[in-house]
């Protein structure tokens, strides 16, 4: 999740476990232990794929986490003995595991058991969701104005887990939904992601990858009982065999579970995460090759330029996820007048 939001609730946690002994400070506590975790992004690995990868690794990793909550708690215990060293263990490890845990509901993925275990995305709540933090932000604040009553804090944790809680359901119900159109178009065995749209859990995104084609559906909780609409995107088998043949084509593969698109750009061998973002907006971009003469000429990941994303986009989305357009069209990012479909 984003910062302000792990913030939020690493301030949230602490403040709920020793807001009344430590008063304030139990918040910047929190608030600095929920960020700690996210320092890894200062870490420069060497290549645009070993950053990408990398990122969400050892700094969120449980193996790591649960002994460095350990060694936190007799430190601020020498600290500030006021509170016990038991509630100092409660508050480190509360706020420094639930923000690896919090982020494995996102679709980017985080090694919670690195170095030995994949990436783990349940991708069931975007990486930025107003209805998750608000309420985090509105007991902070309650606690702030109203001094060490922690009701507020456990009222706003409460809300955030119950909205968390809603999300997997939700996905759960997308999935069912989309289930019979999957299997008419031969796909219902085929890699499947179901994932929120930005900024909400009405309207959903379902990206299903064949051999030789993706199919991509927008279906939302405001949408009628109608067909979905399924748009298709080209695959190529060979670029991928290609790409995969390279070690940082196999390194992104495992990190996306195979989620990605591959094209020849002139002479570059590109790999995009077609997970985050959304088609024509994908933010995550890496060029593993050139191809040359002499064939394809592996050479250190680059990542293209982040897409520019145009602020009626965002309207878009709106009308799209109220349910006022019946139809949001992938490939173009537009919707289509009404009773017609996607070409």
């Amino acid at each position: 999740m984003d910062s302000i939001t792990q913030a939020a609730l690493g301030a949230s946690l602490a403040g709920a476990v020793a807001g009344k002994t430590l008063g304030r400070s139990a918040l910047l506590i929190g608030a600095a232990l929920g960020t700690l975790p996210d320092l890894d992004v200062v870490i420069d690995y060497g290549t645009a794929v070993a950053n990408f990868t990398q990122h969400r690794g050892f700094s969120h990793s449980l193996f790591i986490l649960l002994p460095l909550s350990v060694l936190l708690a007799f430190a601020f215990h020498r600290w500030r003995p006021a509170l016990s060293l038991g509630r100092w263990f409660a508050l480190t490890a509360l706020v420094l595991l639930t923000h690896p845990l919090l982020d494995a509901f996102t679709t980017y993925g985080t090694q919670l058991f690195w170095p030995i275990g994949p990436p783990v995305a349940i991708s069931s709540i975007f990486i930025i969701d107003p209805l998750y933090t608000l309420p985090l932000l509105a007991g902070i604040l309650a606690y702030l104005v109203r001094g060490p009553h922690t009701s507020a804090l456990m009222a706003g944790l409460l809300f955030s887990t119950l909205y968390l809680g809603w999300s997997a359901t939700a996905q759960q119900i997308i999935s069912e939904r989309v289930g019979p159109t999957l299997a008419a178009e031969g796909l219902e065995d085929a890699p499947r992601l179901v994932q929120p749209m930005p900024f909400n859990t009405i309207l959903w995104r379902v990206t299903v990858v064949g051999e030789h084609r993706r199919a991509e559906i927008v279906t939302g909780f405001l949408d009628d009982n109608g067909p979905v609409t399924v748009e298709y995107f080209p695959r190529d088998p060979n670029l991928e065999a290609a790409a995969t043949s390279l070690p940082e084509g196999q390194r992104l593969a495992w990190f996306t579970h195979g989620f990605l698109h591959y094209e020849k750009a002139g002479d570059q061998l590109t790999a995009t995460d077609i997970r985050l973002g959304i088609p024509g907006a994908h933010p995550f971009t890496f060029i593993l090759a050139r191809y040359n003469e002499d064939g394809l000429n592996p050479e250190p990941s680059s990542r293209l330029e982040r897409p520019d994303i145009g602020g009626e986009l965002l309207g878009v989305l709106w009308s799209r996820m109220t349910g006022s357009a019946e139809v949001l069209c992938l490939a173009s990012l537009t919707l289509p007048p009404p009773g017609e479909g996607c070409t």
